[in-house]
This record gives C-alpha cells, structure tokens and sequence, in this order.
C-alpha cells in the first residue's frame, strides 16, 4: 500500500497536539492528525480541568478557540491566596497587579471537543481516527508511520504529541528521565455552601499540597498532591466524609460541600527530556516534559511548545527542509529555558515543603512571609505566573 503524502504528520489529539494543527491553518502545510479516540463532553462536569494563563488564552483566541467557549463554564481567577504550613500566608491580586484575571479555570473536554471541531473544519488537516500508529521507518527524506489498520503515512517532520507514555518518543529512542513523588494528585468537583468570589486557594499541609481552584458558578475544583497512602484513605470515604475532610482542611473557609464528580487519583512523578527533537522529529506537550501540579503550568507549557513550534514551522521557506535537525533545535532552545525554569521550581518547593528537617519550616514560612509584604518581588512573580513576560 502506497504511503499518503504529508509535510507533518501529528501523533495524538491531545490540546497541545490538536493547538498544534489549529496553529497551521494559515499555512501551505499539508497536516495529518492521528488519534485512537476524538474527545467527548461528560455529561455534568469534568473533573479534569487547567488552570489557563492569559498568554495561553490569548494564543486560544488567535486559533480561533477562545470565542467559541461556552463563557458560563470559565472561571476567572481574580485572586490567589498560598497559606503555608506554620501559619505563612502569600496572597496575589489581579487588581493589585493592573490585570483584569490572573488567569482562567476551564474544563479539559470543553478545549478538546472546540479544538477537535476546529481542526475537522480545517482545509489543510486530514484526520485519522480512530488510528493507532504501529511501526515507522526513518529515512534521510521522510519518517513513514505504519497504522494498525495497515494505512501508512509519509511526512518530513513527526511531531510527538502522544502523552507522558509517548510511542513516538520511546520509537525513536529518546530517552525520558523519570523521577516519582511516591503521590497521587486527587481531583474532584464539589460545590460550595459559600460563593469562592474568583479567588484560588492552596495549602501547604504536612499531608501534601491542596489547591481549590474556582469553578464557573458555587463550584470549585480540587487537587490534592499527596502521598499514596493517604490518596487512597481519601478514595475509600464516602462522599460526605471526603467533603467533609476537603472542607476542614481549608479551615471551612467556603462552609460545606457538596460533591459533584467522583473523585479520582492520578500518579505523580517529574519527568524530564533532555532531547526534545531529532532528525524528522519534535515532541511537544506532556511527550516532552512532566512536572508537579502545584503550580497549574501543566498545559500552559504545552501550549506555548505548540505557539512556539508553528510560529517556527509557519515561518520556513517551502525550499527548507522541516525535518532537518539544525532547524528543529531552534524550537528546543527556545521551549528549554521556561519548561527548565518550571520543572526546577515546582520540584523545589515540592521537596522544601515536603523535607522535615530542624528550622526548615519556620524558615520556609518566614520566606513566604516577608515575599508578601514586598511589592516588587509579589508583582514579579505574578507576571511571570501569567506568562507577561
């Protein structure tokens, strides 16, 4: 069987895959997008959702996505609010900061499924699905991944876009350094007896690190990174219970709670990938880097591997070779900075709040403390969090 003709083939239809493709309709490229299964809308709430930048919601307008979300499921976040373990508080204003939001809550499903829809309407996109890829050759001119149905198709560049457990990545041979927490992150939607007014709320607790994150309406969702043991006597209690323990552990700040979406846990580990191209070869989103969610840049790093890798793409000439090495390094040194930057953070302050040595915590809190009352460090922080830089 004759191999079909792309200039990019994309693995997985994941958002920063699915971007990726939206990125590119403006461009002569001819793109393939393979995915074993096309997103789908829960029927009440997912209890996956992502904290969205404004730089992300603004790359999400320019692909044509951002408008078309249902505006009743955003939540914007107008404040944080950190509290530390020995009493530490750290708390940022949008208002304080001249911004209208510090960011977005939204659904997971509802970017995949208006993503999905976007790229099926592309003139410029042929979508296989369902389609698992099975093998793939390398060549000086072409990469030509075989699909389990027996399709085949030949591209100059593969982008990776197939998750954590990447198949393209391990095809190719790069290796990805992982290193586990020995946690879960628990997630979960409850509602909530006392309206969360836009703000995010995040515990540094001797049991892990929980986030409220509001949710559109008297809702919030959360996650608990903590460690198995206790991730799992959180599975086992009934729904009450488990409201009852998330609300005491914010100190019943938003009164009682309801839960709305069964609770669910997910292993954490930090994953690094020294290599992120190859010949005929780049990966991007969870294919490329993993980190801790405390920090919610999970998909924002995603996103901007996507913003960067087609802004690169868009602008070579049609003489140029897409899949030539030297051209794709340019897009890993430009993602290698801030994805470094927000693996070293996260994995530090998971390891300073988690180490139990003598006068470490009420140093750490004094830290998070005297970071409060100083404007200039506060407001920095802040514009970096939201990608203003």
């Amino acid at each position: 069987m004759l191999a079909a003709e792309f200039d990019v083939v994309i693995v997985g239809g994941g958002l920063a895959g699915l971007s990726l493709a939206c990125a590119l309709r403006d461009t002569r490229l001819r793109i393939a997008l393979v995915e074993h299964r096309a997103p789908s809308r829960p029927s009440g709430w997912d209890a996956r959702v992502y904290a969205v930048s404004p730089a992300n919601a603004a790359f999400l307008e320019e692909i044509g996505v951002w408008k078309h979300l249902a505006t009743e499921r955003l939540a914007p976040i107008h404040a944080m609010e950190i509290f530390g373990d020995r009493g530490a508080e750290l708390d940022f204003s949008a208002y304080e900061a001249g911004l209208p939001e510090l960011g977005w809550i939204l659904e997971s499903s509802l970017m995949a499924c208006e993503l999905w829809e976007n790229v099926k309407r592309q003139a410029n996109v042929t979508v296989l699905c369902p389609a698992t890829p099975q093998a793939l050759v390398v060549s000086a001119d072409a990469v030509v991944l075989t699909l389990a149905d027996g399709k085949a198709a030949s591209t100059r560049l593969l982008i990776g876009a197939d998750g954590r457990e990447s198949w393209v990545r391990q095809a190719f041979g790069l290796p990805a350094i992982n290193t586990p927490y020995g946690e879960m992150g628990l997630v979960a939607n409850l509602a909530c007896q006392r309206p969360h007014r836009g703000v995010a709320r995040q515990w540094f607790r001797d049991d892990g690190v929980l986030a409220w994150l509001p949710l559109a309406g008297n809702r919030i969702s959360i996650v608990w990174s903590t460690p198995d043991a206790h991730a799992r006597e959180l599975l086992a209690l009934s729904a009450e219970d488990l409201c009852a323990r998330v609300a005491a552990a914010g100190k019943h700040q938003l009164g009682t709670f309801e839960l709305i979406t069964p609770a669910a846990a997910f292993p954490l580990s930090l994953m690094r990938v020294p290599r992120i191209v190859a010949h005929r070869l780049a990966l991007i989103g969870d294919a490329a880097h993993g980190i801790h969610p405390l920090s919610g840049h999970g998909i924002n790093l995603g996103y901007q591997d996507a913003r960067a890798l087609a802004t690169l793409l868009a602008a070579t000439p049609a003489w140029q070779d897409l899949g030539n090495e030297r051209l794709l390094r340019r897009y890993q040194r430009e993602r290698r900075e801030e994805t470094l930057l927000m693996q070293t953070t996260t994995h530090t302050l998971h390891q300073l709040f988690r180490q139990d040595f003598p006068g470490l915590k009420p140093l750490r809190n004094l830290g998070m403390n005297l970071t409060n009352v100083l404007p200039v460090l506060k407001n920095s922080l802040v514009r970096y969090a939201i990608g203003a830089f």
